[in-house]
């Protein structure tokens, strides 16, 4: 009976794939340049270069054509349609960010169902009246404009906010008072990262960056950063520089505050580092000068807090799986460092310090366990969480008496809780009451095998009653860079994929931080490959247990997961049915000449690096496409505003596997949202739009139905 399915499955495959080829599709014309590079005595072609232009005439007319061509596909698949309908209603339903407290009142989001920008509130009490702080929704007609960021004064009266347009990293500051909702004269400019308002609410401190020329917005590298602190009241161009590194025009500046925002930590982090050197700076003290705290830019220091001069580090110094130490300012040196909290057996993710104790978060096989310690590292319990999933929050200050947490997995929405310090008692905080009823869906953790014996956690999830027949929709998903880990999450819009008969399997692949810092590197620079074969070992584990076959087998990841989906397809293009690279880093050898691309060097290395360059030659998507090669349906997509991830990594891959797809076989589509980013503040239609062309894309390529709902 099994061996009968899998044949008609595949014969209703091969129908599908006949009606959706790509010899049936007349793919836009993207001539060739006779452009050349010489990378260490290596000569390398890239023929779409001219496609890196992003704001000429050419290269939008170029994309207009794609998107023609892929919504013009798309309109055709039956169920699109209703595939939006059914993600536009599990969607609808309230959903709540955590509260939290400043100088007595209470702050949070909320998103009603199917509002594009969540709105932010602010009540007198936990339990009071909410009154609107602001309003996204109302910022631009189409919600393209979201907010980048925010910071309440310390006296609870006015409010600093970011606005970011069409999901840029630029943002705009503004400052509003919080009674009246007026907003003040003050605006700052040209800054990607946060606000902090000084102690006495008098003024803020920012990142800054120069202004670029009109119309290189997009492309702009990340150079010359500054700390800035705007007092209210004045203009811009009169902010006091408070620090940079012009000796250093292409380090990364960062601050941090600490909770009575008497004491700042510096964060200089070094092109083609990992991590950051920190200097501290006594902000009550006007005109004082940074001192050099850590001089160590090979590991991770998160700051946690201080109690006076002895502050409270989490770090991979020594201890990959991380540790806690105290460093005291006037004994900075190592030897004087005090571990409090040594290294365990798990993953430390994160600390808070939080009503006088230390709330510890690890993973184990990427789920969350919290532990509590005193300061002085001695520990009092674990918080009792609803089961293995994923966990965030415990934030608050140090004399607090509560603090709040939420907890999710793959098949229970997102619960938020009240936790009383003193007691440890937990009580139910809200609830997101999905419209869908979720004991029928199940998870999983399995581990595969890798080549060189490690193994890799995959998180499986799918309806109850799945039959091991080898025929099920699959949808693997990974990341595996920048110490990403892949946790429990829940989402509405799956459960679609799930009636479908469909599975979704996320890989815990080397790269990520699921195991610390040495899964970390296993998987970066040199070791980017041995990742790849992580990943491909996951999907032929899937194949072999028989719970799916290569026809119907989708790799998706998005930005360093969407590198990962074109070289892990380059290598084993004949393991997918689709491929669905997201906002993709597809240009491994031109990817430091945008944005904050040169910060990546420190994981992915520099092509600038004699040893480092074959590396990623070997593996760069757009590098590795071979003529004639039969690659899956692949569906592209990427945004014209992207400054996190250039869109022309995306427009040159595509022009290139376009080329190289050989005759009958599957399309390749390329999908550019207009007015939209990396994917930060993307409005929920854009966002609900583009989930819906995947799905139906993937359904149709693997010949699947779409209910009628």
């Amino acid at each position: 009976m099994r061996a009968q399915r899998a044949r008609l499955a595949l014969a209703l495959l091969a129908v599908a794939a006949l009606a959706t080829t790509a010899s049936a599709l007349s793919y836009p014309p993207s001539r060739t340049v006779d452009q050349v590079d010489d990378y260490h005595g290596t000569k390398v072609a890239d023929p779409y270069r001219w496609l890196e232009d992003i704001g000429s005439d050419e290269v939008k007319a170029w994309v207009e054509a794609q998107n023609a061509l892929t919504f013009g596909q798309l309109e055709r698949i039956d169920g699109r349609d209703r595939l939006l309908a059914r993600f536009k209603q599990l969607s609808n339903y309230p959903r709540y960010s955590m509260p939290y407290k400043k100088a007595g009142r209470y702050f949070y989001a909320k998103n009603d169902g199917l509002q594009n920008q969540w709105v932010h509130y602010w009540s007198e009490s936990l339990d009071g009246t909410p009154k609107v702080l602001f309003d996204p929704n109302t910022w631009s007609a189409d919600a393209t404009i979201a907010l980048a960021g925010m910071d309440v004064s310390e006296d609870g009266k006015r409010v600093v906010f970011g606005k970011s347009a069409s999901g840029s990293d630029w943002s705009e500051w503004q400052v509003m008072d919080i009674a009246s909702g007026k907003v003040r004269k003050d605006l700052i400019k040209w800054s990607k990262g946060g606000a902090q308002w000084d102690a006495a609410g008098a003024g803020f401190y920012y990142e800054r960056f120069p202004e670029p020329k009109p119309g290189e917005e997009t492309l702009a590298t990340a150079e010359n950063g500054a700390i800035w602190y705007h007092k209210l009241g004045d203009p811009q161009s009169k902010d006091k520089l408070i620090f940079s590194l012009p000796e250093h025009p292409d380090w990364l500046v960062g601050l941090a505050l600490n909770e009575e925002r008497d004491l700042g930590l510096l964060y200089a982090t070094p092109r083609g580092a990992m991590h950051s050197k920190i200097y501290l700076l006594d902000v009550k003290k006007p005109g004082a000068k940074p001192t050099l705290l850590i001089d160590d830019h090979e590991n991770e220091y998160s700051f946690i807090n201080n109690e006076g001069d002895r502050l409270w580090f989490s770090t991979t110094k020594d201890s990959p799986r991380g540790r806690i130490i105290v460093i005291d300012r006037k004994r900075p040196e190592e030897s004087a460092w005090q571990t409090v909290i040594p290294e365990g057996r798990f993953a430390l993710q994160w600390a808070s310090y939080t009503g006088g104790e230390l709330f510890v978060s690890y993973l184990k096989d990427a789920r969350t366990q919290i532990l509590r310690y005193t300061l002085e590292g001695r520990r009092l319990g674990e918080v009792a969480l609803p089961g293995r999933g994923t966990a965030y929050g415990f934030g608050g200050r140090k004399t607090d008496t509560e603090t709040f947490f939420s907890y999710v997995d793959f098949v229970t929405p997102t619960t938020m809780f009240r936790y009383d310090i003193a007691s440890g008692a937990i009580k139910p905080y809200r609830k997101y009451e999905v419209p869908i009823d979720t004991s029928q869906y199940e998870s999983k953790q399995v581990f595969c095998r890798s080549v060189d014996g490690a193994a890799i956690p995959i998180f499986l999830v799918y309806k109850k009653g799945l039959e091991l027949d080898g025929t099920n929709p699959t949808v693997l998903y990974g990341y595996g860079g920048f110490s990403g880990s892949q946790q429990p999450f829940f989402s509405t819009t799956q459960t679609a994929w799930y009636d479908m008969g469909g599975i979704w399997a996320t890989a815990c692949i080397r790269g990520g931080g699921e195991y610390g810092e040495e899964w970390h590197l296993a998987g970066s620079r040199e070791g980017r490959l041995l990742s790849f074969q992580d990943m491909i070992a996951c999907a032929e584990w899937l194949i072999d247990e028989g719970y799916t076959q290569p026809a119907r087998l989708a790799l998706m990841g998005g930005s360093q997961g969407g590198m990962m989906v074109g070289a892990v397809v380059n290598a084993r293009p004949n393991l997918f049915g689709v491929s669905l690279p997201m906002v993709g880093v597809m240009d491994m050898l031109r990817f430091n000449q945008w944005g904050f691309g040169a910060y990546w060097e420190g994981d992915y290395g520099s092509p600038q690096d004699p040893e480092m360059f074959p590396v990623l030659h070997s593996y760069s998507p757009y590098h590795n496409l071979k003529k004639g090669v039969r690659y899956p349906a692949t569906l592209i997509t990427t945004a014209d505003t992207d400054d996190r991830v250039m869109p022309a990594h995306s427009f040159k891959y595509a022009a290139a596997i376009q080329a190289a797809q050989a005759p009958d076989s599957p399309p390749v589509l390329l999908r550019v949202e207009t007015r939209a980013g990396h994917g930060g503040g993307k409005p929920l239609d854009k966002a609900l739009a583009e989930y819906a062309d995947m799905y139906a894309f993937t359904a149709n390529a693997m010949g699947i139905a779409v209910p009628r709902w």
